[in-house]
């Protein structure tokens, strides 16, 4: 029986790293599993369920970005390397200055993937974006043209790129779509908070552009599964891949089968909330695409009172990390629609939750309840 691969999680109590942690841990996929966060497990917002797997002795509080941490994280007891590394660091925030994705994105994957080079490690995998891809309706497979639009793409563009042309990096892209599942606190967990505010004030919620726009999805669990089981493919010799048509470095889009639209989301949500949803139609769209900051600026005026005041009512004075706050990068008219069949056909990989329901999302609001955070 071989020995189980030992884990290194860079950036192990964002989102992704703890859920990935939590499924290692459970299903005992490894023989040793470090966290390495900037963050201390007391102030991450951890739900309880993550405190075996993240924190205590499997923990440690580092900067990945510094030169002078790498030692440190890279070093294990016994002298040797680690098989695994996940690159699952980076700023994660939106709408920063360019310096702060520079720092915190782009140095940190060049500074971790050159550590793992150096020291042989068996599989790199840096996580990416879909929005990557030039914006279209019809889904990027991963060898489709590349055009960022988001600061996020645009950092975790030149990390994949400049990653690539390390020697001796055993590199695995992986670019996701929207990820969301319990204690989600991005992109779906905004729509829920804001729904929560319309339901409160009995209106419309009302979505800009139109109903065919592409958001596509992907559940928590999926992602982590298929995080460990292309690290897994990798190791095991990278069967099919054809690098004289699939390009150097092995890539895959991460995204579910339900092809996630603004309607599907609408839909959803109207239901979940009892509210009515639609859209603005052309006009305000049109007015918004040429001021969408003063656009956003008002929706975000007009929610963040009352959804203070839901708090206020409800007796929460830590909110966690929810907010109807909308991020203007997030709210341009642009497709984030991807192909994952990829992933299905080299690693054999398959979606266990293949689109987003009300169910799902229903879930997600009960996690924020267990944590206090919902009104």
């Amino acid at each position: 029986m071989a020995e189980k691969p030992s884990v290194l999680i860079i950036g192990g109590l964002g989102y992704i790293g703890r859920f990935l942690a939590l499924h290692i841990h459970k299903n005992n996929l490894a023989s040793e599993v470090r966290v390495v966060d900037k963050v201390l497990p007391q102030l991450a917002w951890l739900a309880p369920e993550f405190e075996e797997a993240c924190a205590g002795s499997k923990f440690m509080q580092a900067d990945a970005s510094r030169e002078q941490s790498l030692q440190r994280i890279f070093d294990r007891p016994n002298g040797k390397q680690w098989d695994y590394v996940f690159n699952c660091g980076g700023e994660t925030r939106y709408s920063q200055e360019d310096e702060v994705y520079k720092l915190r994105s782009l140095e940190l994957s060049l500074a971790v993937g050159r550590e793992a080079a150096k020291r042989g490690v068996k599989c790199f995998i840096e996580l990416s974006t879909g929005m990557v891809y030039k914006p279209d309706s019809s889904p990027s497979k991963e060898q489709d043209k590349l055009k960022p639009w988001s600061k996020i793409a645009i950092f975790k563009l030149q990390a994949e790129e400049e990653l690539a042309k390390i020697p001796g990096l055993n590199l695995v892209i992986v670019r996701l779509s929207h990820v969301y599942g319990p204690y989600a606190s991005q992109w779906v967990a905004t729509a829920l908070c804001m729904a929560r505010v319309y339901q409160a004030l009995g209106s419309e919620m009302k979505w800009l552009w139109n109903k065919h726009l592409c958001t596509n999805t992907v559940h928590i669990h999926d992602v982590t599964r298929a995080l460990w089981q292309v690290a897994e493919w990798h190791s095991a010799g990278k069967a099919k891949w054809d690098s004289a048509k699939m390009g150097p470095t092995p890539t895959f889009n991460v995204v579910d089968k339900g092809h996630t639209t603004q309607g599907t989301m609408a839909d959803l949500i109207g239901d979940v909330f009892g509210i009515k949803t639609g859209f603005q139609g052309t006009i305000i769209s049109q007015f918004a695409k040429i001021h969408l900051h003063d656009v956003v600026e008002d929706v975000n005026d007009e929610l963040l009172g009352p959804w203070a005041g839901l708090l206020e009512d409800a007796g929460i004075t830590k909110p966690g990390p929810l907010t109807p706050f909308m991020e203007e990068e997030l709210i341009k008219d642009t497709d984030l629609s991807m192909d994952g069949s990829r992933l299905e056909e080299l690693v054999g990989f398959k979606y266990e939750k293949p689109q987003i329901n009300k169910e799902l999302l229903q879930e997600v609001i009960e996690s924020y309840k267990r944590m206090k955070w919902w009104p």
